[in-house]
């Protein structure tokens, strides 16, 4: 899917040991592959099918999909930082596409 968009939200700074909320959401209409089309034909499924988030090359939050997922999966998470680093969000999509994201937190 071409057109998956994804959005993230961490804070630009925290202290050391503080725990963060972090916000993903991506754009993808989640076809389960169970629906037919007006003329009875199956529709094909296209998911993402896993979700990953790694802080500094250790992953923090990780999940696979299933079909039953809504269109435009949202996630909210906590981590704990401890020093600056970037969080690289990768999203895995059936087709075999993958899309990633990163943001950088300053800590002070």
């Amino acid at each position: 899917m071409a057109n998956a968009k994804p959005r993230v939200k961490v804070p630009k700074s925290a202290d050391a040991g503080e725990v963060i909320t972090i916000k993903t959401l991506i754009s993808h209409k989640m076809e389960s592959g169970q629906r037919k089309d007006k003329d009875g034909n199956v529709i094909p499924r296209s998911i993402i099918n896993k979700f990953t988030c790694e802080f500094n090359g250790n992953m923090v939050f990780g999940c696979d999909l299933e079909p039953a997922i809504s269109a435009n999966p949202f996630f909210e998470f906590t981590a704990k930082v401890e020093e600056s680093g970037t969080f690289k969000f990768t999203w895995n999509d059936d087709d075999g596409s993958v899309y990633e994201t990163s943001n950088e937190i300053e800590v002070g």
